[in-house]
């Protein structure tokens, strides 16, 4: 520790500490524009420059080190008339327009100009003007506000992972500009409109719909994935206008990803549901609450009455809130039904066997001490791009991280060792790296390895384990959702004993981990969710759920719901899909209308209020579930909040969840290793922006690359094998059903694969996105 004196007070920081993070720690306030406590120093702005004891010229707070006995003057005559000359030169190009700059009311450079700047101007030449530059449709720029700060640079290239802006020219001649005039397309890329100080970098479908002072600002939850990323929603006249992050060190630090910041757009979408329907003569007909819930509820018991048990199935969204899910549970078990939320789970190997409830394995901060990292099966900076940010920052400072994958898609994450391989041959390669280890380490290897032959990459991943002082094996979405998810698991459990590790999953919904503790997951292994479609039953409940897109086999799916005698949706948005299959439509409100709970990844429990008053007619989901319970003659659903069905879940509503384990009876054995098969395989990922409904509905995030039409991806060697031709119309096949898609080449994929996204409506009329596939020029 040093000793350090600030405009009089004396302080002990850490050695290593700047000038402007000692400063931070008294509660003394520098004015600065370059300088971010998650960024790189860049020392451009010198705003902060202070009065130094014994220093010949002011230095910038933000880039001195401390030196033992410093003494500091941050607001002496010197200091002050070098952070006045400083705000002189910052606005000799700055335009004037801030009553018309959406920046008006949070902007650094207006708030430090009354202090800093002066009544006139000595400038008299012109103003330099800087062409806009078009960075997609999430950010609007306006450049010649810019004072080349840098934040945003430094963001994409140390958080983002890549470099997709830079400055270029000198002096009053620089540009902040894309390179080759591209757009931005990282999926954290909205951040740079928090960090721009000015008006330079602003939000697009934000700009010109409010001023920040019209706005309240209440707190919530990102309903999207396990992260739970805190959010602070801007509302104004009970409509939500902007999400920015709330920050917490512990789960988002002070990001958002795209998805998390831009889905808002869905709420106000032409397709919200505000008015419950029935169907009728095959026409949709609006009707009020009491007839519509008097209807299901006498549909559901006749069919709990006349049917036998089971005949009645609810499929739930683990992007519902806890307290639907548990009501979901509680209704349709009263019913003598069954539950499953696990709608893009492909096997179920592990039902029965599993010890707990399937989580991270830490918290989401200890991500951040981690040295040596593997990730099994995970389109990571897309799926999870907040915990690839960490990962990404871990691997800056030498921990690491290698991944295992079916494809070879860029993390922008510096890899200590990666391998790839086909779906089916994804648990071979893991068991090579298990075999490794166990050889490496001189114990035992399990006697379904023994046939194993192990590759130098293998090799490489297990030594890093088997190094490693703090590291952890991840299991991510796609290994979840594999055809053998329940062997990846297995051999995963062993690496993780084997080299002293933990095991955790990376869930992919904001209620993966809820889902399980809410009990809306199957109970008997014929209960599953592909049990559900595979076998039809008579009545589904569908919680925020739309089948087609959102279930692992689409067609299974349509076909369970064409043969159902009542089919009932509690959405809040009009799919074709629900249009053409339901019954019975109920408006319920989405997370910003309703209060409720999610259970993170890490088994953090976090509950959030209403921020805005539900649309129409529609009500949050608990409620409608808690009138059908009563209607339908059950005891216990006697709730006044969504308060009081928390606390029957989780007495005194713990801040983090008990009972999470990843361990289970998992087993594999030689036979799961053995590729079996020759067809082309299938890879069908869920892009990022076509996982929920909320962000299906987003029109900003639905402009972007990564929201594209799905196409026929392969290699140039299994495109040229097809005889096929890049840029051509083909016909896939898969299950019975088929589309047509344009051929591309895509050489991250490994030969003899078909990557086809999931959870499109372009996609939807294929098979199981696990099954084999066939590809034919249209």
């Amino acid at each position: 520790m040093l000793d350090i004196e600030i405009d009089g007070e004396a302080l002990q920081v850490a050695e290593g500490s700047t000038v402007i993070e000692a400063a931070h720690q008294l509660g003394v306030y520098i004015p600065h524009f370059c300088y971010h406590k998650k960024l790189s120093i860049a020392a451009s702005c010198r705003m902060c420059l202070v009065e130094v004891e014994k220093a010949p010229k002011p230095l910038p707070a933000c880039a001195t080190p401390v030196t033992n006995g410093m003494k500091v003057f941050t607001h002496s005559p010197l200091a002050v008339k070098a952070q006045k000359g400083v705000m002189e030169f910052l606005l000799i190009n700055h335009p004037l327009d801030c009553p018309v700059c959406d920046q008006g009311g949070e902007c650094q450079l207006q708030d430090l100009s009354v202090g800093y700047g002066y009544d006139n101007s000595r400038f008299i030449e012109a103003k330099r003007v800087v062409v806009n530059k078009d960075l997609g449709s999430l950010i609007r720029t306006d450049m010649t506000r810019c004072i080349h700060c840098t934040r945003c640079v430094r963001f994409l290239e140390e958080i983002g992972g890549q470099i997709e802006l830079g400055q270029a020219n000198r002096g009053d001649r620089s540009e902040i500009m894309p390179f080759i005039e591209g757009s931005i397309k990282s999926e954290l890329s909205g951040n740079i409109i928090d960090l721009c100080p000015v008006g330079a970098l602003t939000s697009k479908p934000f700009r010109f719909s409010a001023r920040t002072w019209e706005l309240a600002r209440r707190k919530s939850v990102s309903p999207h994935d396990g992260l739970g990323s805190n959010l602070a929603v801007q509302t104004k006249h009970d409509k939500v206008m902007r999400v920015l992050p709330l920050e917490n060190e512990d789960i988002n630090e002070c990001w958002l990803s795209d998805k998390d910041r831009f889905s808002y757009e869905a709420l106000n979408s032409a397709e919200r549901l505000t008015k419950p329907m029935l169907k009728h003569g095959g026409e949709w007909h609006e009707v009020d609450w009491a007839r519509a819930l008097d209807y299901v509820a006498h549909a559901l018991n006749d069919i709990a009455r006349n049917q036998p048990a089971g005949s009645i199935a609810t499929l739930a969204s683990p992007h519902a809130t806890l307290e639907e899910l548990y009501l979901a549970q509680k209704l349709t078990r009263g019913l003598a039904g069954v539950i499953d939320s696990r709608l893009r789970t492909s096997d179920f190997g592990l039902d029965g066997q599993r010890q707990g409830i399937p989580w991270l394995g830490m918290k989401i901060s200890e991500i951040s001490q981690l040295d040596r990292v593997l990730v099994i099966g995970s389109f990571l900076r897309k799926d999870h791009p907040l915990i690839a940010q960490r990962l990404r920052r871990r691997a800056r400072q030498g921990a690491q991280v290698s991944l295992l994958h079916v494809t070879a898609d860029d993390p922008l994450i510096r890899l200590h060792a990666s391998a790839f391989a086909a779906p089916r041959e994804l648990p071979a390669l893991l068991a090579q790296v298990v075999k490794s280890a166990a050889e490496q380490k001189g114990v035992s290897v399990a006697a379904e390895l023994a046939a194993v032959q192990v590759g130098e990459d293998a090799r490489r991943i297990a030594a890093s384990l088997l190094s490693a002082a703090n590291g952890a094996v991840f299991l991510g979405n796609y290994a979840e959702q594999h055809a053998q998810a329940a062997v990846l698991q297995a051999l995963a459990q062993q690496l993780a004993e084997i080299t002293g590790v933990r095991l955790g999953y990376l869930g992919a919904a904001a209620n993966s981990v809820g889902a399980y503790v809410a009990g809306a997951v199957a109970q008997g292994a014929d209960d599953n969710a592909a049990r559900l479609l595979a076998t039809p039953r008579k009545a589904y409940l569908l919680l925020q759920t739309e089948p087609e897109l959102d279930c692992v086999n689409p067609r299974a799916a349509v076909a369970a719901l064409k043969q159902a005698a009542t089919v009932v949706a509690l959405t809040a948005f009009k799919s074709a899909s629900l249009m053409e299959h339901a019954d019975v439509l109920l408006p319920v409100a989405p997370f910003t209308e309703t209060s409720g709970s999610f259970v993170n990844g890490e088994g953090r429990l976090q509950s959030f209020n209403a921020v805005v008053k539900a649309q129409g007619e529609a009500r949050p989901a608990w409620k409608v579930l808690r009138v059908l319970g009563n209607l339908t003659g059950q005891d216990g659903f006697d709730y006044a909040s969504s308060e009081d069905v928390r606390n029957e879940l989780l007495p005194e509503a713990p801040a983090f969840v008990a009972g999470l384990n990843n361990q289970a009876r998992a087993v594999c054995s030689a036979a799961d290793l053995q590729s079996s098969g020759k067809g082309l395989q299938r890879i069908a990922e869920v892009p990022s922006y076509f996982a929920d409904a909320l962000v299906r509905r987003a029109p900003s995030l639905q402009k972007t690359p990564d929201a594209a039409p799905p196409a026929a991806r392969m290699s140039a060697a299994t495109l040229q094998q097809l005889n096929l031709t890049a840029g051509q119309n083909v016909r896939v096949r898969q299950d019975g059903g088929e589309v047509q898609l344009p051929a591309q080449i895509d050489d991250s994929l490994p030969d003899g694969c078909l990557r086809v996204a999931a959870a499109h409506a372009s996609t939807a009329a294929l098979g199981a996105a696990t099954a084999e596939i066939t590809v034919e020029r249209a």
